[in-house]
């Protein structure tokens, strides 16, 4: 595939719309939690170490909750059903963070129990929806961006439409906001369809035993890593942009114009993974994370320093994660072998990079926060530049092609 053209043509052939739906109100909700979830917290009286936790649970979640689901979605070829359930059930449990203030003196844990539960079953539908997609897309893999793409949209829509909102109303309603995205992306769950693929069921051996590959290994090593150096970002961003005196519609257009890049990067992975391949992409990556974080760390109070550290989010995080998707899709799938574990794969990276690195770069920059911006975001220049030696060393030369 060459062209814009060829592309449209190819994306007839799959529900393009509701799978975009479903990636667009998924990321939705990730748009009014990710960027405002702190500033809530701040404003309902709690601290640094309290916010840094309760963003942490969340990211901890994936750690346990992605592999479990990934095995069963595997096992039982039911990945729709996982998705409905984990939608629904997800928006079930975030319901009690909406009451929560109610409860005298145990505010915090109560708080800390519903955003455990929410997250347990919201963890358990990006993976299982990517492989459905994948699955939907079967031999165009390189189009997997141009779907995702609406998930970037749908975060830009809600983080610059609230961050308007919250310049003229209590940031308390955000939970609220939370809630209805949930809703809606369950209802859209219940329009998408199932494929069914003839292979074998997944079982462990066969699982563990492309999971300790040594690229593998090298390339958890270096998500986890990169995910890690997210950390003061996801957590402490607009609290950072806060303290710099601008206003809620600033930070969400700042946070947007992140996004903004990521689609327009998305919108030319279809070229680019053919051409530089997985293993340059992630280089990239990593070296432009690394960069991003050394200008937040000793030039954020210029604002063309934010504004083009903003941009860099195509490359710290849109090529990372297209080129992440493809590596795993690569070594997990049914192509390489006859049984199918790409559910498993996509579950044990998200739990290694977003679980356990996120969840712990959450928890150590709300430690680190105290000590001041700058030591945070050189900390996560040298997770990032960490990350890069990784790939260098582990992904294989022969991944610059797709398969």
């Amino acid at each position: 595939m060459n062209n814009p053209v060829g592309a449209k043509s190819e994306l007839a052939l799959v529900p393009y719309w509701r799978l975009s739906g479903f990636y667009f109100f998924y990321f939705a909700s990730l748009g009014a939690l990710v960027p405002f979830w702190s500033l809530y917290l701040q404003a309902e009286g709690y601290g640094s170490r309290e916010i840094g936790w309760l963003s942490a649970v969340i990211l901890a979640t994936r750690i346990a909750a992605p592999n479990l689901w990934g095995w069963l979605g595997d096992y039982s070829g039911q990945r729709l059903r996982i998705i409905r359930w984990g939608a629904g059930l997800a928006a079930i449990f975030f319901s009690g963070v909406l009451f929560s203030d109610y409860a005298k003196g145990w505010q915090f844990e109560c708080l800390l129990i519903s955003v455990l539960l929410y997250s347990f079953f919201w963890n358990a539908i990006l993976a299982q929806f990517e492989v459905l997609t994948l699955h939907h897309l079967d031999d165009k893999p390189q189009l997997y961006g141009a779907v995702r793409l609406w998930g970037s949209v749908g975060f830009i829509v809600v983080v610059a439409a609230i961050g308007i909102l919250f310049d003229f109303v209590s940031v308390s309603y955000l939970p609220w906001i939370l809630f209805s995205l949930l809703l809606l992306m369950w209802l859209n769950s219940l329009f998408l369809t199932e494929v069914k693929k003839s292979c074998r069921l997944s079982h462990w051996r066969g699982f563990l035993a492309i999971a300790t590959k040594k690229p593998v290994l090298y390339f958890l090593a270096s998500a986890f890593l990169l995910q890690l150096s997210f950390g003061p970002y996801y957590t402490f961003f607009s609290v950072f942009l806060e303290r710099l005196n601008y206003s809620k519609t600033v930070i969400g257009l700042l946070w947007s114009l992140g996004v903004v890049a990521e689609i327009a990067i998305f919108m030319c992975m279809y070229r680019l993974l053919p051409v530089l391949g997985v293993r340059l992409l992630l280089l990239l990556s990593c070296a432009m994370a690394s960069f991003r974080w050394l200008l937040l760390a000793y030039c954020a109070e210029y604002s063309w320093v934010l504004i083009f550290s903003q941009c860099l989010h195509a490359f710290s995080f849109g090529t990372a994660h297209a080129a992440s998707i493809e590596f795993i899709r690569r070594y997990f799938s049914s192509q390489q072998t006859s049984i199918d574990h790409q559910g498993q794969g996509q579950s044990l990276y998200s739990s290694i990079s977003w679980g356990c690195g996120g969840a712990l770069g959450a928890v150590l920059s709300g430690y680190l926060w105290s000590a001041g911006n700058e030591a945070t975001f050189v900390y996560a220049a040298l997770a990032s530049t960490l990350a890069f030696v990784f790939v260098w060393l582990g992904v294989h030369k022969q991944d610059a092609l797709l398969s």
